[in-house]
């Protein structure tokens, strides 16, 4: 290059780095270095990675608009409720980083992201204040790796700089400590539950949860998927929320959820029970019901949401004088029941709706103190202790 207008002389390249897929036009790159070194240095290393297959030529994408294309890829593939699972995921992280620039986020701003996340992260009306559990900070460095996995992919940067961004295990260990786990119920509070909802018009709903459903299972549940002479019902529809404000109905959450299940005695006479009233419902209301066609109905026919389902549910708990447990959390009660009386694995993963028992037996058979005395009562044979004499006659 020429002097500039100071007299001085910088040295300049312009390199092939590619095609435009839009357009298909080549695209250059163009640099301008101090020195004559610089500028071969650069371009033999421009051109070695462009051979290699490993450059990734500058761009201007920032953080926030790459995550909005990474949505809008993976939109294509999951479904509606999963796509705004992971909207809420990586809101967390879009007013701490979002703003930077795509090339230009370094594994110490994740970090930084993180450390804050786990201190100030719970964001209420717009302010930052408490901290974010554990497992929410989890799941958004998750997706943002996953986010940061296809830039990769594309060529948009040379790394994942939060592939080793890991949650220090003093924060894991302090909030267990911390972390009042609310345990499901054992066998003693399920039947409590069960006694005192006998008189209870949702009584059918409520022991279909109780045999495993998922709450959206048995809010989705048909009364087409229901064969009350086989005594069996059919999981292939599910109701859920999203973000409690608006129902979504789908398909079972896997190909392995979409299942048979047999009914038994206490659930099959309950539904026979709840159709006979749903039937004098109808033809109290005339016109004016709602042939809904779903088993959870209310007495006009209208399908209950979840949150509906919830809500009545912590009212039972509260006047029956129970522990307050989530509704879904009736899955691992009868998982958990079923685990210790001898169900043999792929049956209780068949039940659950999974693919794999190690899914079942991770996160949802939880055994209690109860549940371990029989292993107290095998033990009593290691110790050796003799067997009291019988007492001479």
């Amino acid at each position: 290059m020429p002097p500039n207008a100071k007299g001085e002389v910088r040295y300049r390249f312009v390199v092939d780095v590619g095609v435009n897929p839009t357009t298909g036009k080549r695209k250059q790159l163009t640099r301008t270095f101090d020195t004559l070194k610089e500028a071969k240095a650069e371009y033999a290393r421009i051109t070695n990675r462009r051979q290699e297959g490993t450059f990734v030529p500058p761009n201007k994408i920032t953080v926030n608009e790459w995550l909005d294309q990474w949505l809008a890829m993976k939109a294509e593939d999951l479904e509606e409720t999963t796509i705004y699972s992971y909207r809420i995921t990586l809101d967390r992280l879009r007013g701490q980083l979002g703003n930077i620039r795509l090339q230009e986020l370094t594994e110490e701003n994740v970090e930084e992201w993180m450390h804050w996340a786990l201190k100030y992260g719970r964001v209420r009306a717009g302010k930052a204040g408490t901290p974010l559990g554990v497992t929410s900070v989890d799941m958004s460095l998750a997706r943002l790796k996953d986010a940061l996995n296809r830039a990769v992919t594309r060529r948009l940067v040379p790394v994942n700089v939060a592939n080793h961004v890991t949650i220090p295990r003093r924060a894991r260990k302090e909030e267990r400590k911390n972390k009042h786990e609310v345990k499901p119920w054992n066998v003693q509070e399920v039947q409590a539950f069960v006694q005192g909802v006998k008189e209870e018009r949702l009584y059918a709903p409520l022991l279909l949860s109780l045999m495993g459903l998922r709450p959206a299972e048995v809010c989705g549940l048909r009364w087409e998927d229901v064969d009350l002479d086989s005594a069996t019902i059919t999981i292939a529809n599910t109701r859920t929320m999203m973000g409690n404000r608006y129902v979504v109905e789908k398909d079972t959450k896997s190909l392995a959820g979409e299942r048979q299940l047999p009914l038994p005695a206490p659930v099959l006479a309950a539904l026979q029970s709840f159709r006979a009233l749903q039937a004098k419902e109808r033809l109290a209301l005339g016109e004016a019901y709602t042939n809904a066609g779903y088993v959870l109905v209310h007495e006009t026919g209208e399908a209950f949401t979840i949150k509906q389902l919830r809500r009545r549910a912590y009212r039972l708990m509260e006047l029956l004088g129970l522990r307050r447990v989530r509704i879904y959390d009736a899955r691992s009660s009868c998982l958990t029941y079923l685990a210790n009386n001898g169900v043999p694995d792929h049956i209780l993963a068949r039940w659950a709706g999974h693919t794999n028992v190690k899914t079942t037996k991770k996160w949802y058979v939880k055994p209690d103190v109860e549940d371990l005395r029989g292993a107290a009562t095998t033990w009593d044979g290691l110790h050796g202790a003799p067997t009291p004499a019988c007492e001479k006659l």
